[in-house]
């Protein structure tokens, strides 16, 4: 009986720590936004003309020189805007039909965080892969963080095994060892 006791005392305990964890930071005075939502609206507003008439000079306007950005699907982070357009000139080149829309755009602080969706038809080279000809149409998110009106750093999140199996990629399973 004592076990049961001190194992339903730890889980009201840990149920009291969280509910007093939750309730002061609730309770903290609210972040005042350095970044308003006009401002917001217009660099991704200028990245969605960017993106979709394939104008990466637009983004000159938005994004800081030394911009640093972690996406899914890049081999590593990508540092540096000439090396961003670069990286998204590979994507019109295999994409060249590609559309984003934004379906929510939230500002918290500094920080843009966008839900976006992409439509495309995959006709040419795409980062290695051989056009496949399928449309794709995939959803991710983007958080962008803001300082004088330019993104410095962003991260970009998507399910990326979605993408490729819209590709006609499959997804084998490893052999047991052994076999």
């Amino acid at each position: 009986m004592r076990i049961e006791h001190t194992k339903i005392g730890r889980v009201l305990l840990l149920g009291v720590l969280s509910a007093t964890m939750a309730w002061g930071l609730s309770c903290q005075p609210p972040v005042t936004s350095g970044l308003t939502q006009e401002e917001a609206d217009r660099i991704l507003s200028t990245y969605r003309e960017a993106r979709n008439t394939a104008n990466l000079d637009l983004l000159d306007q938005i994004f800081d020189p030394a911009v640093v950005v972690h996406d899914c699907s890049a081999p590593a982070v990508i540092r540096g805007l000439d090396s961003l357009k670069a990286y998204y000139q590979d994507s019109h080149t295999g994409l060249p039909d590609f559309k984003i829309t934004f379906d929510e755009v939230l500002v918290s602080g500094d920080n843009i965080i966008g839900r976006w969706t992409i439509t495309a038809t995959h006709t040419g080279l795409l980062h290695r892969i051989p056009p496949a000809g399928k449309s794709v149409r995939f959803s991710g998110l983007a958080i962008d963080r803001v300082a004088k009106g330019k993104i410095v750093e962003e991260w970009v999140y998507f399910n990326m095994l979605d993408l490729l199996q819209q590709l006609g990629f499959s997804l084998t399973p490893p052999s047991p060892p052994g076999t």
